[in-house]
C-alpha cells in the first residue's frame, strides 16, 4: 500500500498573517498516460515480469488505483478531486487492440471526476473520442472546441463543468492545443478557437454564475499554461498536460518547482505514462480567494503495491496480445535513446534507427531520402533482447510507409517546418536518413533556419538540388500533412501510402542488423 505522503512541499503563503484557511481542496491529477495500462520500466516502455519481480517498475493503472485509493483514505472527510489533463489514448498495444475501451474501464475503476480532451483522443477521429465518452460516467471537457457541426461529439463534450465539493462550487474550465489539427485527426467538423480567449469567456461565465473557485484543466503544454496563468483572470490553478513536463521539488530531472507560480496562480503538471500522481492542496478564504498552495507529485515506484483486482483485469485483457508482445525480434548492444526531450530537438539514436529502417525498406524502389517525425517516437529501448512489444511501444500508431516524389525545394521547406517549433519541443522535429542538414536557432522560424542540406548520391555527399525530384519515404501520417508537413500532402506526387506497418519495418531492420548498435553520426547539426 502507499503509505508515504508528500516528502517535500513547495508552500505558498499568498496572504501574510492569514489565519487557517476556511476551505481546503486537494486535487490528485494525472496527464498523458498514453495507454500505459501495464507498469513501465525506466525507459517508459512496458515493464517485464522479471523487472516487476525485482522492483524495477513504475506506474500502471493497478498502481495508480492503489495510490488514489490510499490518498483518498488518508484524506477521508476532506475535499478531494481526481482529474486528468488528457491523452489517456495511444501508446501501447492496449490502445491499438481495444481503441479506448481499456482506458475507459480503468479510469472508471480509479474514479476520476473530470477529464480534459487531449490531442491523441482524436487519433481515431471524432468517432474514437465519442466511443470513449459513452463508456465513462465522468465529464470530458474542452472549452475551445466548437462541436456544433460534429454529429459525433455535439452535446457529448462540454465547455466546462461545475462540481459541488464540501458545500462549495468548483468550476473546471479546459482548453486543447489548437495545433491538434496537425498532430491528430479531429476532422473538418471540429473547430478550434483560441485557447486563452476561450478560457477567458468560460471563466467569466462561471463568475457570472457565482462560482469563485475556478481551475483550468488543460492540454496545451507548459509554455502555453504559463501564458494562461498570466493572461486569464479569475483562475486559481492550472493543471496541465501535453508537454509531459515533470514539475517537482525533489526529482533531479524536474523542469521546475511544484507548483510553478505565475504571479499568484500555481501551475502544475506530473510528467506522463502513469509514473507520477500529482497532488496539490489549495486553501481558500471564505470569499474564494486562494491563500495557499502546496504539493508534490508522488512517484509510483515499487513501494506502491498494485491493486490486485485491477492487476488481474489488466492481465486478463492483456492475455490475447501477450504472445505478440513477448516475441523477441532482435537484440541491442546498448540502450537506444528515444527520449522526447532529446529526439525533438536534435539527432537521436531512435530517430536514426527508424529513419534508416524506412529508407532501407524502399531503397530498391529508388527512394533516397527518409524523414521521420520525432513525435512518432514514443520511448527508448533498453539493451539486450528487443521484443515486438518494445518496438510497438516506440511506434504505437499503426502508421504505414508512404513514398512520394517532391523536388529538393520542398524537402528544404519540410525541414524548415520541422525545426520551426524546436523551442516548444514539438514532435515535428525531423529525424532523417539519406540526407544531412544544419540549422540555425538564431534565425526566426520559417525565415531560413535551414542553412545547409546535403544528400547522398551514390555514396558521396553533395548539396541538395532544389529543382531535382527525389523519391522520399515517410509515414502515412506525415505524408498526409501531420505535424505541419502539409507540403507533403496532395494527389500530385505519385504517392503510395499503403506500405508496410512502420513497427514491422523497424522490427525487421533490427533483426537484420542484430545485435543492433545504436549510434549518431552528425547527420543533424545546429549552427
Amino acid at each position: 500500500m502507499l503509505t508515504r505522503f508528500l516528502t517535500t512541499t513547495a508552500a505558498l503563503s499568498l496572504t501574510a498573517g492569514m489565519a487557517a484557511a476556511d476551505y481546503k481542496l486537494t486535487i490528485l491529477h494525472t496527464n498523458d498516460i498514453h495507454s500505459r495500462i501495464e507498469s513501465i520500466n525506466k525507459y517508459d516502455s512496458t515493464c517485464g515480469a522479471e523487472d516487476e519481480a525485482e522492483g524495477k517498475c513504475f506506474g500502471g493503472v493497478a498502481r495508480l488505483k492503489t495510490a488514489v485509493d490510499s490518498r483518498r483514505e488518508a484524506l477521508s472527510g476532506q475535499n478531494v478531486l481526481v482529474l486528468d489533463a488528457g491523452d489517456p489514448f495511444q501508446g501501447s498495444l492496449f490502445y491499438t487492440t481495444y481503441k479506448g475501451a481499456a482506458e475507459a474501464e480503468f479510469m472508471e475503476a480509479i474514479g476520476y471526476d473530470v477529464m480534459a480532451v487531449g490531442n491523441h483522443e482524436f487519433d481515431d477521429g471524432p468517432e474514437g473520442l465519442a466511443g470513449f465518452v459513452d463508456k465513462v460516467s465522468f465529464p470530458v471537457i474542452s472549452g475551445n472546441l466548437d462541436l456544433s457541426a460534429s454529429a459525433e461529439l455535439k452535446d457529448r463534450v462540454g465547455n466546462h463543468v461545475v462540481l459541488e465539493v464540501g458545500g462549495r462550487k468548483i468550476g473546471i474550465v479546459s482548453a486543447l492545443a489548437t495545433d491538434t489539427v496537425d498532430t491528430s485527426s479531429p476532422g473538418d467538423d471540429v473547430v478550434f478557437n483560441d485557447e486563452i480567449e476561450s478560457l477567458k469567456a468560460d471563466v467569466a461565465a462561471l463568475e457570472g454564475e457565482g462560482v469563485n473557485i475556478i481551475i483550468a484543466l488543460t492540454h496545451v503544454g507548459l509554455g502555453k499554461d504559463l501564458e494562461i496563468a498570466a493572461q486569464v483572470p479569475g483562475l486559481d490553478l492550472v493543471i496541465g498536460g501535453h508537454s509531459h513536463t515533470l514539475l517537482s521539488n525533489t526529482q533531479d530531472r524536474a523542469a521546475g518547482p511544484y507548483p510553478m507560480m505565475v504571479g499568484d496562480v500555481p501551475v502544475v503538471q506530473a510528467y506522463a505514462y502513469s509514473k507520477f500522481l500529482g497532488e496539490i492542496a489549495l486553501n481558500f478564504d471564505d470569499a474564494g480567494n486562494l491563500t495557499g498552495a502546496e504539493g508534490e507529485p508522488i512517484l509510483l515506484d515499487a513501494s506502491v503495491t498494485p491493486d490486485a483486482a485491477v492487476a488481474a483485469r489488466v492481465a486478463e485483457m492483456g492475455a490475447p496480445i501477450e504472445e505478440v508482445k513477448q516475441r523477441v525480434v532482435a537484440s541491442s548492444a546498448a540502450t537506444i535513446e528515444g527520449d522526447r526531450g532529446v529526439c525533438r530537438v536534435q539527432e537521436c539514436e531512435m530517430g536514426n534507427l527508424v529513419a534508416d529502417a524506412m529508407l532501407d525498406r524502399v531503397a530498391d524502389q529508388g527512394a533516397t531520402i527518409s524523414i521521420a517525425n520525432s513525435g512518432g517516437l514514443r520511448a527508448s529501448i533498453g539493451s539486450g533482447d528487443v521484443t515486438m512489444g518494445d518496438v510497438l511501444t516506440v511506434l504505437p500508431f499503426q502508421n504505414t510507409l508512404s513514398t512520394f516524389e517532391i523536388p529538393g525545394s520542398v524537402v528544404i521547406e519540410a525541414l524548415e517546418n520541422g525545426v520551426s517549433q524546436v523551442e516548444d519541443v514539438k514532435g515535428r522535429f525531423p529525424q532523417v536518413a539519406g540526407l544531412k542538414y544544419s540549422w540555425d536557432a538564431s534565425v526566426a522560424p520559417g525565415e531560413g533556419r535551414i542553412v545547409d542540406v546535403q544528400v547522398n548520391d551514390g555514396g558521396s555527399w553533395g548539396p541538395i538540388d532544389p529543382d531535382k525530384v527525389y523519391l522520399v519515404v515517410t509515414n502515412n501520417y506525415v505524408r498526409n500533412g501531420g505535424d505541419g508537413y502539409k507540403m507533403f500532402s496532395g494527389d500530385d506526387k505519385n504517392a503510395y501510402d499503403f506500405g508496410p506497418d512502420l513497427a514491422d519495418v523497424t522490427a525487421e531492420y533490427l533483426a537484420k542488423n542484430s545485435p543492433y548498435q545504436p549510434y549518431v553520426d552528425g547527420r543533424i547539426t545546429q549552427k
